[in-house]
């Protein structure tokens, strides 16, 4: 059960446009912004920095940066952002194969060694304390520009935020999500427990 229920999306008019951004990345607004609506401008700043991060002119396909969203979420243990994070990987892009493989990556031909290097460093920025060192940066830098490296990182950043909110707030996991969940997180250990599934 969540700590702060979600509030309805009508509660603040002027979010109109902030959540329609948000239906059209995931197809439906989530219940972490539903609950930040308490202050509003913190929705409002969470927009601007989520369209900077998600920038259509990226040089990081968009559907990997939610790939990258869920190896970040992975290792800091949030859930519900594992599960939303695929969610918006699909939604852009992302096949069902390579969503699928997802706990496979590192032997799935349908990842890149580029992928492989990205997620890796994905993993060791989103865990407490930072397992980044400069074999993982090293790797990474081997297949990805610094203006993509800049881009990684926004994302895992990003997400950082995110995953300290949703698991904080326990916040409850939309049914979109929740079904992705159980149909291909379950294999990694995946539970949904926390987050009302």
């Amino acid at each position: 059960m969540a700590f702060l229920e979600p509030l309805p999306p009508e509660t603040t008019p002027e979010l109109a446009d902030t959540f329609a951004q948000f239906q059209h990345i995931l197809g439906f607004v989530p219940n972490s912004l539903l609950t930040m609506q308490r202050k509003p401008a913190m929705v409002l700043g969470f927009g601007v920095l989520t369209r900077a991060v998600m920038a259509p002119d990226s040089e990081v396909d968009l559907g990997f940066k939610r790939v990258i969203a869920h190896f970040c979420s992975r290792a800091a243990g949030c859930q519900y952002c594992m599960a939303h994070s695929l969610a918006a990987a699909k939604i852009h892009g992302i096949s069902d194969d390579k969503v699928a493989a997802i706990w496979d990556y590192q032997s799935s031909p349908l990842y890149s060694e580029a992928e492989r290097a990205a997620l890796d460093f994905a993993l060791a920025a989103g865990s407490v304390p930072n397992g980044v060192d400069q074999e993982i940066f090293d790797r990474l830098r081997q297949h990805w520009s610094e203006n993509q490296i800049v881009e990684i990182l926004a994302v895992i950043c990003l997400y950082g935020f995110l995953n300290r909110w949703n698991d904080s707030l326990a916040t409850t996991l939309e049914a979109e999500p929740a079904q992705l969940g159980k149909d291909v997180l379950a294999q990694g250990g995946w539970t949904g427990h926390r987050h009302g599934v």
